[in-house]
């Protein structure tokens, strides 16, 4: 018990190194595999419900209350005492662009080129790309490299932006959300099982351990009908 007390609830006690980030995906619903027919609304409806409560607390006004602007292109160090709430940047939805659901409010899933939302795993302190945003990149993972023809990625590049980092923990970052890579997949062989592999990329990333599939990389499968 006294030796319980000596530890802070806002960072880890030892920080000598911080294992590389992991990955997920949304819409997250039955396992990695997103399947559903163009055709049939009932089959792609659940995946652009799951998109929409997740991107809730993305909406612009939501952000704007509660974040502030930050300045591009290099991390948002917080200094003060580590009891003191830190501020967190602004990431609206509206910088996912096409994938956003706002103009368009079913993420392509009606038109069989569906959206897919990356994010990293949050990690105290963690400050990836030794100042290069991680960028994410996606390819086939088994098969031909032409089922997979086509992936827009949003905002911008697909990158990570550095003024997100580094994260504070949530007792003090606590209106911190993470940032998103949207994956906008607009040609992918239909009436197939494509297994795509989605990775980060960057200084200090690891996404190649085979014992591990969500280290710096997500493998999941695609399976569009008409």
């Amino acid at each position: 018990y006294v030796m319980l007390l000596t530890l802070s609830p806002y960072t880890p006690t030892y920080q000598d190194r911080v294992s590389p980030p992991g990955v997920m995906i949304r819409p997250y619903l039955n396992g990695f595999t997103i399947a559903f027919n163009v055709s049939q609304p009932s089959t792609w409806q659940p995946y652009v419900d799951s998109m929409h409560r997740f991107l809730a607390a993305y909406d612009d006004k939501v952000q704007e209350e509660k974040n502030i602007e930050c300045v591009s292109g290099q991390y948002f160090i917080q200094g003060g005492n580590e009891s003191e709430e830190k501020k967190a940047c602004q990431f609206k939805r509206s910088l996912l662009q096409t994938c956003s659901g706002i103009e368009d409010p079913t993420f392509g899933y009606s038109k069989g080129q569906p959206c897919i939302l990356l994010k990293m795993n949050r990690i105290i302190g963690y400050r990836p790309g030794a100042g290069v945003p991680v960028r994410v990149d996606c390819k086939v993972q088994k098969g031909n490299e032409s089922d997979l023809r086509s992936v827009d990625f949003y905002p911008g590049n697909g990158t990570f932006d550095l003024m997100y980092y580094p994260y504070y923990g949530k007792f003090t970052h606590v209106n911190y959300t993470s940032p998103l890579v949207a994956m906008h997949f607009t040609d992918v062989k239909k009436n197939y099982l494509v297994s795509i592999q989605c990775s980060l990329n960057g200084k200090g990333i690891i996404n190649n351990l085979n014992s591990d599939r969500f280290l710096g990389r997500i493998i999941f499968t695609l399976n569009i009908g008409n």
